[in-house]
């Protein structure tokens, strides 16, 4: 539409442009007065007469004064001979500067043929206009079922990415280096009946790196990499899908060895028949078509598919069979090596100040993806600029920390000098709590700055990775999550909705000690099944397999975990008071406590700090 109309405009203009020539060659500035040849005889006969300028019949003539006039003569005579029929005095006439002009080509144009052309022409390049829409719009119903796959080419050194340039998932480098090999060197594989594998499917959470870790594999493997996502394949029209799908493996065998990469392969890779459309829905289509790519009647193609997402338990099985993705490669969020790793990559062009440990971000980041800390170090770039800084400095990386897990400082919000000090009190709870429980994660930072919905934060992160989590570790956090709860009722002797969110993680976790990890009074077993139904995407069903007896033993159960958390956490705060108080008024007149202060108002002397992060 928008070319449409781009192509009227410029029809208009050039049309218009012609117009405005012929108007002013055909319109001089000043029209000359009309005379008959009786007054122009009777003109040249009382000597008022200068020139006449003679040009074709039409007659220019310039008075003694200055005026400018014009006649038309007889046709058939010429110019002498027509006054002389009108009686003029042949001595006044010799007087006269008479100039006879012949036709110029232009006028001829502008009198005779361009009239007779212009329609023509304007009639052909209708013609042509409407010719060029058709044929653009041929082309482009040619080129819909085209695949629309981006190409990393193999030469272009400046945006290659290797395995140099991605930290960390060390077994996932493994796993795919082989595939590196097989696109190298297929001989050495061949000669010993091994089959190129034909997919290789990366799970992941959001910000792993699935996408840069498959970008690594071409540039190591130095071969095309063609990038399109699983949505850039569905469109309303049925059979578009499968029409690009077949496209794109065209131009990746016919640029063989190659990577194809289908990012978000979810989109078209769901269960069949799920309870969404029909046998000839235009999804289903799409990944009948994909298959048939990747396992079909052509099996000697040097084209390898890696596809990504985070939702391998919705695919269907016939995307997972062997011969199709035959490798499926685990991409985990770092441990805290990885994410030192990780920082030390993204912080190259970053200009640190002198000192900076890495290890102590990566410390207080578990569970952050490689994108989380990238976003980190941008967001730590940005505050630095705002501060007006030339480097980043620490205190720009830890608030980057907490930028991201609760959002930026609402600095606008006016707090209550009473609320502050119900918030103080709140967050003095739960750091006392952490600091005289064994199990419990390390007090990282204490603070009173409203952040996101929070009004208040106390930061615990373990000082390393833990992929099993104890029973008395769930206990003691327990505790913790019920400490600013009670911190309000001892001191103010009432409570808050500060604490729901308190209440509502540790309910959760109860709960989870009772039902899913069998570390309750019940014994080893599980209760309820959850099912996700794939056709309502993330929508979860529980099914309840357990008697309703057993549903009221478990809310016993759960109550008990709650009731015995509350009692250890009480006496830790009546034994602790005075160390309350002075948290809290130190949180009052600072509003943030970093970890050493906090560990020195507490006592904990600094061996001990680290005995207690290394258990």
């Amino acid at each position: 539409m928008k070319n449409l109309l781009k192509n009227i405009s410029i029809v208009l203009l050039v049309f218009l442009f012609i117009a405005g020539i012929a108007t002013l060659l055909g319109s001089p500035e000043k029209k000359p007065e009309d005379v008959s040849l009786s007054a122009l005889v009777s003109q040249i006969n009382n000597q008022q007469i200068k020139e006449i300028s003679v040009s074709s019949d039409d007659l220019a003539i310039t008075t003694q004064d200055g005026k400018t006039e014009k006649a038309i003569k007889e046709k058939e005579s010429g110019i002498i001979e027509t006054l002389k029929n009108y009686g003029v005095d042949q001595e006044k006439l010799k007087n006269v500067n008479i100039i006879v002009k012949g036709d110029s080509a232009s006028n001829v144009w502008i009198g005779t043929i361009l009239p007779f052309l212009l329609p023509f022409l304007l009639i052909a390049g209708f013609i042509w206009f409407m010719l060029r829409q058709a044929q653009r719009g041929n082309n482009q119903a040619l080129s819909f079922g085209m695949s629309k796959a981006r190409v990393l080419d193999p030469k272009d050194k400046k945006n290659r990415i290797v395995f140099a340039n991605v930290a960390g998932a060390k077994e996932a480098k493994e796993e795919l280096y082989e595939i590196v090999e097989f696109l190298k060197n297929p001989k050495k594989f061949l000669s010993l009946g091994a089959k190129i594998p034909k997919g290789v499917l990366l799970l992941g959470s959001p910000g792993t790196g699935k996408t840069l870790i498959a970008k690594a594999v071409a540039g190591e493997a130095n071969v095309p990499f063609f990038n399109i996502s699983g949505s850039e394949f569905v469109e309303m029209f049925v059979g578009v899908g499968a029409s690009r799908v077949r496209d794109l493996f065209k131009q990746a065998k016919k640029n063989s060895p190659a990577i194809v990469f289908i990012d978000e392969i979810d989109a078209v890779g769901r269960h069949r028949g799920a309870g969404l459309g029909g046998g000839h829905d235009e999804r289903e289509q799409t990944l009948n078509q994909i298959l048939v790519e990747m396992d079909g009647f052509d099996t000697n193609v040097n084209v390898i598919v890696i596809a990504a997402t985070n939702r391998p338990d919705v695919l269907d099985p016939a995307l997972l069979r062997p011969g199709r993705f035959d490798r499926r490669v685990v991409m985990d969020l770092p441990d805290i090596e990885e994410r030192k790793a990780i920082l030390e990559i993204h912080a190259k062009n970053k200009p640190l100040a002198k000192g900076i440990n890495l290890r102590v971000i990566a410390q207080r980041t578990p569970g952050f993806s490689g994108a989380d800390l990238s976003n980190l170090l941008n967001e730590a770039a940005i505050l630095s600029a705002r501060r007006g800084k030339k480097i980043i400095e620490m205190p720009e990386l830890t608030d980057s920390i907490e930028k991201v897990i609760l959002g930026p400082e609402r600095k606008s919000r006016r707090i209550d000098e009473d609320e502050k000090k119900i918030i103080a009190y709140h967050e003095a709870g739960h750091a006392l709590i952490a600091s005289n429980l064994k199990h419990a994660d390390p007090v990282q930072k204490v603070s009173i700055i409203s952040r996101g919905n929070a009004g208040g934060y106390t930061l615990n992160a373990p000082t390393k990775d833990k992929s099993l989590h104890s029973r008395n570790y769930f206990i003691d956090e327990l505790s913790v999550f019920l400490g600013g709860y009670i911190s309000e009722k001892i001191t103010f002797n009432d409570v808050t909705t500060g604490a729901s969110n308190d209440l509502e993680r540790a309910t959760a976790i109860a709960r989870n000690l009772v039902t899913r990890y069998g570390m309750s009074d019940l014994g080893p077993r599980t209760f309820g099944h959850k099912e996700e139904l794939v056709f309502l995407g993330k929508e979860m069903h529980e099914e309840k397999n357990y008697s309703e007896e057993t549903s009221r033993e478990i809310d016993r159960q759960v109550t008990k975990f709650i009731n015995n958390a509350y009692s250890v956490a009480e006496k830790i705060i009546l034994e602790k008071r005075e160390l309350l108080d002075i948290i809290s008024n130190t949180l009052l007149e600072k509003e943030t406590i970093e970890q050493a202060e906090f560990n020195k108002i507490v006592g904990i002397a600094e061996e001990e700090a680290e005995m207690k992060a290394k258990e």
